[in-house]
């Protein structure tokens, strides 16, 4: 298929060797087969938008689960991570004074790097779960063996989740006054009174409109938003064989989600990850962490970017350092891309950078130290005049205790109440929503101001 299969003679990094050869064939022929999950236009409609983040014109909020997983998935799930996400819209919005382009990490968000290929737990070790795509969670023999039949399990449940959001997004369930009202729920809470200048702004803001009187297709534009969905493009078995031929341009559309990224760990230029990306027509993210060196991020740009420097919306980098190293690193990174001239998206992993091990021993990630990391990345644009485009978090709809702090002050104590993750700590609904009203309050303080940024 025009090349999309040249990946396959790449070094391959944090990917499963499937011993059943005949069944991966045959899963794969079976997904070649299956209409794509997202299509060429969708993902034209993405690009417009990002490149509008690139300018200063509109902000990104992309946010969802570290890994999907196959147990915990159902209507109530999705509709709750839906609504937090469309609550951290609406008060980003009004912070940046511009529109927030929404992108879930759902409907794909399956396969997971891991920093050793084994664990070992009471002297016996396994290979490492990779994610609900690849091989199963349970510490046993039968469960850690890469079965390619999970790729159609996956599949199948991406295609419910989208219809799922395709429903909420125009069916009524977005209308801008049942959002600010779950936004008002929030606020009305003894610790949220920070927050609630924001809360009564908005809602000054919704009256006015309504007293000013609008035409039923504007009514209509209130009640409906354009979400897109996001994951890592890991298990390439599973990208490939649902990337599809565009009729209209002839180009190649990973049909898998709208936005791909490459992670960390599988950003090497002259590897497979690299190399596939580099071969589709949709929006691209690329990890950049402390490792990441002006030499390798000059080549990446310019292989994923396909040498069309001035391709805004194409590229999206996804800094994320830890909250006391963005100083250090950010900085460079940016000189790189501003000597190439490369039109990009900046925006801001805060959670990758700052997870620890507590002294109860869960993984976690400190509130402050995600909300430290946000608060250096607006403020090393500003002092270089680019543009802060976005924030990625780790997050779901959920009540769960796995990140420590907020307005609730979750300790580590707190953290063996409801920690279900399958893998990387997220900020619970209120931690995220939070985090949003406190990202609001940069932007109002002028120090994430896009709109400043963009013409500076």
């Amino acid at each position: 298929m025009s090349g999309i299969e040249s990946w396959r003679d790449k070094e391959r990094i944090q990917m499963p060797v499937y011993t059943d050869t005949a069944a991966l064939n045959a899963v794969e022929a079976q997904l070649r087969g299956l209409p794509p999950l997202v299509f060429a236009d969708e993902a034209r409609r993405l690009r417009s938008e990002l490149a509008a983040v690139s300018r200063g014109e509109a902000f990104l909020l992309q946010g969802g689960d570290c890994a999907e997983s196959f147990e915990q998935f159902g209507q109530s799930q999705v509709q709750d991570f839906f609504k937090v996400m469309l609550q951290m819209a609406m008060v980003l919005t009004y912070g940046a004074k511009v529109p927030v382009v929404k992108v879930g990490r759902i409907a794909g968000q399956f396969a997971k790097p891991r920093s050793a290929p084994t664990e070992t737990v009471d002297g016996v070790e396994l290979p490492s779960y990779r994610g609900d795509i690849i091989n199963g969670f349970d510490f046993d023999e039968a469960s850690r063996i890469p079965d390619p039949n999970r790729m159609i399990e996956a599949y199948t449940q991406a295609a419910a989740t989208l219809n799922l959001l395709r429903g909420f997004a125009r069916g009524g369930f977005a209308d801008i006054n049942k959002v600010h009202q779950w936004t008002l729920d929030f606020t009305a809470e003894d610790k949220a009174e920070a927050y609630r200048g924001i809360a009564d702004a908005l809602q000054d803001t919704l009256d006015f409109i309504k007293a000013a009187g609008l035409s039923p297709r504007k009514a209509e534009e209130l009640a409906t938003v354009d979400f897109y969905t996001s994951h890592e493009g890991l298990l390439l078995e599973y990208e490939e064989a649902l990337t599809r031929v565009d009729p209209r341009s002839g180009e190649l559309v990973a049909g898998s989600g709208h936005l791909i990224w490459i992670g960390d760990r599988t950003r090497q230029p002259d590897g497979a990850h690299v190399d596939f990306c580099s071969k589709v027509m949709n929006p691209i993210g690329l990890k950049c962490g402390p490792t990441t060196s002006a030499e390798d991020l000059k080549v990446l740009v310019d292989k994923l970017m396909n040498g069309k420097l001035d391709d805004a919306g194409r590229l999206m980098l996804i800094t994320r350092f830890g909250a006391e190293k963005v100083d250090e690193h950010l900085p460079r990174l940016i000189e790189t891309v501003q000597e190439m001239g490369a039109q990009v998206v900046w925006t801001c992993d805060p959670m990758h950078g700052n997870t620890i091990k507590s002294a109860s021993g869960y993984k976690t990630r400190p509130f402050e130290d995600v909300l430290g990391e946000v608060q250096a990345f607006f403020r090393v644009h500003q002092d270089a005049g680019t543009v802060p485009g976005g924030v990625h978090f780790e997050m779901t709809g959920q009540d769960v205790t796995e990140c420590t702090g907020g307005l609730r002050a979750l300790t580590d104590e707190d953290l063996s109440d409801r920690y279900h993750t399958a893998c990387d700590p997220r900020l619970n609904a209120d931690q995220a929503l939070e985090l949003a009203f406190l990202v609001n309050q940069l932007m109002r303080e002028g120090r994430g101001n896009v709109k400043a940024a963009a013409r500076a």
